[in-house]
């Protein structure tokens, strides 16, 4: 009975619920919109290390997620992950120019 329990909690943390969705939309449009009306505040300063230390940071709670068989939330944070990758590599933290891993391609 214990076992069937656990597969049961299991599947609900692998699983993408309407109510995890609509709560990702909406903190993602939130943050968006706040993004959109806020000045400028560009500070380069340490920006290549505080950024490569949140991929980093990521990196890790997609791992740590994965081996609590929390999978939606893994397949969130290493996409996150990605995310920080590809917004240093847009602003030109790193000068990448592989289309493989990155958005940006510099040809």
């Amino acid at each position: 009975m214990a076992e069937k329990k656990k597969d049961k909690n299991k599947n609900k943390e692998d699983t993408v619920t309407d109510a995890k969705l609509e709560r990702y939309f909406k903190v993602t449009s939130d943050a968006l919109n706040k993004a959109r009306e806020a000045p400028e505040n560009l500070n380069l300063e340490d920006a290549r290390r505080i950024c490569l230390d949140m991929v980093q940071r990521y990196l890790e709670d997609a791992g740590h997620f994965k081996e609590k068989g929390q999978i939606v939330d893994a397949f969130a944070a290493i996409n996150y992950a990605h995310g920080w990758l590809d917004a240093g590599a847009t602003i030109g933290l790193w000068d990448v120019d592989d289309s493989k891993l990155f958005t940006v391609d510099k040809k």
